[in-house]
């Protein structure tokens, strides 16, 4: 299916219909998966996913490139920079995120919501009482508005020294990127419907301390979110890395494989029956790695085993300590000449996060990704809020679930115990809330259950037991 679809175009109208007629032709009546497929299906597309594939493929590259070069224009967007301007500084940034969002609202009839949450802060990063300020736009769902998906990216850039609010800091891949595929996501996005609500978050602080992300995890708790899932875009346009290495065909998706904010009662389900590596985060980057090869995109996802990279850190984490779902979406070959770095030359080698280390073939593909992501968590049903297994000293497995509203269908999967990704299912009638696995060892197996919806849309695998679920019923997962 690559051959349609990615890759240096730019789509309009008559090329997205033309893609969607041609996945259409070749894509399959959704039917029940046979015991022993995989999680990313068959090589044909479904109609849900050629949908998702189609929608995607709004997409533009030249709307990246604008997005990102206007973020460049403010020549810095320190945390700690002018908040006056109308042409310098964050505060110029974030009033022009805002707008841009409005303008998309009035594009749809008014179908996004635009709120600035905000904090003053002082910190080791922030000396003097600093507002810090995120924008967001908020799709309100049609059915289940209270549960909901974000898109996240910084705003605020820096250079070598992170005090320095002076001198210019384009910060065009750390991370213009990341909000220009919020943005662009926003755009694509809010022409459609969606059961679940969709929002759309531009941070503030993420070089002073993730603030934005802490920010962005305080307002979600004060509205009473239902969060089922993050992805957090951060350095995700940049194919040439350090030491000459060039990687346009995958992407790095962090995930946790043990919740940051895990109550006793998970702690003992997980040392008990396993589970370390089945944090609904770890299950939601499963997701996107099978979505992405089912409809045979690039990039590929490389799922990392991590929060993040190594010894440092994101605007996931403090969603991620709130109880929330969270991933880092990272490209997959990091140059460090370019992140963090006053713009100079020096023995050859040029210095500076500017717009010229930006591949916009390949950052177009990740907001793809993330696009049908979104789409598809929000389209889909939640997943179910328990599953739950019976077996031991038994020759077979009974898995049983609560009920997910809006299920039509549930998926049952179970994987090897070494097994990275879900690798056997069955499909059984969304009146069904159990189904007994004959001849499947309770011992030597991991188990899920996702849930679809009459269209065809699943919701992650939700790992059975307390250790896997999305959306705990009591405040920040303590039930």
């Amino acid at each position: 299916m690559s051959a349609f679809f990615f890759r240096s175009r730019l789509w309009g109208s008559s090329a997205v219909a033309a893609f969607a007629l041609a996945v259409a032709s070749c894509a399959t009546p959704a039917g029940s998966p046979q015991t022993g497929s995989t999680e990313s299906g068959a090589s044909a597309l479904s109609k849900s996913d050629a949908w998702l594939a189609s929608v995607a493929g709004g997409v533009q590259e030249d709307s990246l490139r604008a997005l990102i070069q206007t973020m460049v224009d403010f020549g810095t967007r320190h945390t700690l920079s002018d908040t006056k301007s109308d042409t310098r500084g964050i505060g110029a940034a974030r009033r022009w995120v805002a707008s841009e969002f409005n303008g998309m609202s009035s594009a749809c009839g008014g179908c996004l919501t635009i709120v600035t949450p905000s904090d003053i802060v002082t910190g080791s990063r922030v000396p003097e009482p600093t507002e810090v300020m995120d924008v967001l736009a908020i799709q309100r769902g049609q059915t289940d508005p209270n549960r909901v998906v974000i898109i996240s990216g910084h705003l605020d850039s820096r250079v070598t020294d992170v005090m320095d609010a002076v001198s210019d800091a384009p910060g065009a891949n750390d991370d213009a990127s990341g909000v220009a595929a919020v943005m662009e996501a926003a755009r694509v996005l809010s022409g459609e419907t969606f059961g679940a609500t969709i929002v759309y978050a531009a941070l503030s602080g993420e070089e002073q301390g993730l603030l934005g992300g802490q920010i962005l995890a305080d307002y979600a708790k004060a509205q009473g979110w239902e969060v089922e899932a993050v992805l957090n875009n951060d350095i995700v346009g940049n194919t040439h890395g350090i030491g000459g290495q060039h990687v346009d065909d995958r992407v790095r998706v962090f995930s946790e494989g043990v919740r940051a904010l895990e109550t006793d009662a998970m702690g003992r389900a997980r040392v008990s029956t396993g589970g370390e590596l089945d944090a609904p985060s770890r299950n939601l980057a499963r997701y996107m790695a099978a979505l992405s090869e089912r409809v045979g995109d690039k990039p590929g996802v490389d799922m990392i085993y991590r929060r993040d990279r190594f010894g440092r850190g994101g605007d996931q984490t403090p969603m991620q300590q709130a109880g929330f779902p969270a991933v880092r979406v990272s490209e997959a070959a990091e140059n460090y000449t370019r992140q963090h770095q006053d713009l100079r030359e020096e023995d050859g080698v040029k210095y500076g996060d500017t717009i010229d280390g930006v591949d916009f073939p390949y950052l177009a593909g990740v907001v793809r990704l993330n696009v049908m992501t979104l789409a598809s968590l929000a389209k889909a049903p939640p997943p179910p809020p328990m599953v739950e297994l019976k077996g031991a000293v038994s020759a077979d497995t009974l898995v049983t679930w609560k009920p997910s509203p809006g299920a039509a269908a549930y998926r049952v999967w179970w994987r090897d115990t070494t097994s990275p990704t879900w690798t056997h299912t069955r499909e059984v009638d969304g009146s069904e809330t159990q189904t007994l696995l004959k001849n499947t060892v309770i011992d030597d197996w991991f188990f899920g259950v996702s849930a679809l919806s009459a269209d065809g849309f699943a919701s992650p695998v939700q790992f059975a037991g307390p250790v896997g679920v999305f959306i705990p019923s009591g405040p920040a997962g303590n039930d």
